[in-house]
């Protein structure tokens, strides 16, 4: 079978196994790599594409509404447990790890997400932010922010403080 068809086929199991899938959302499941599911919130309108890795490990990963994404993103909310002496780092259990091991990861509404982005854990991105492809983002943005790089950095705002109020009227958050 086809790879789209057998995505289209597993897409409605995927939807209903997360946390929450809001309407119209494009998901390619069996052509990604997505775990953790009932930690997975994704509102209307986003588009994940083929490719895509998520983890969402003990924290939640929150997707906002009409987020885009480019080819291959890669999305994790957790980290392993290093410091502990006379274990090997995949010998330590889930019970070992600490709470800062494992921090969500929400991408607010109306992002951009480029191609082959990867968002570590306890990151926030503003909405209606661009992430450049090809960035790894290991902190948080503000809204309207266009970030980009090894480790992501602000570039510059999308538009002004009085375009950001037009803006927002406009669309009526």
């Amino acid at each position: 079978m086809p790879a789209y068809l057998w995505d289209m086929l597993w897409a409605p199991i995927y939807k209903r196994s997360m946390k929450h899938c809001g309407k119209g959302v494009y998901l390619r499941p069996m052509s990604s790599d997505i775990k953790g599911l009932s930690n997975l919130s994704v509102g209307d309108g986003t588009s994940i594409p083929k490719g895509s890795t998520i983890y969402c490990t003990n924290a939640p990963c929150i997707i906002g509404k009409k987020v885009l994404f480019g080819p291959k993103p890669t999305i994790i909310t957790g980290d392993h447990r290093i410091d502990i002496i006379g274990k090997h780092i995949i010998d330590v259990t889930e019970e070992e790890k600490l709470p800062e091991n494992d921090q969500p990861v929400v991408i607010e509404d109306g992002c951009w997400i480029g191609a082959n982005v990867t968002i570590l854990k306890g990151v926030t991105i503003g909405r209606d932010s661009i992430v450049a492809a090809g960035a790894v983002v290991t902190s948080s943005c503000a809204p309207y922010s266009i970030i980009g790089g090894i480790p992501a950095k602000l570039i510059k705002m999308r538009f002004t403080p009085e375009e950001i109020s037009q803006h927002e009227n406009i669309i009526q958050r």
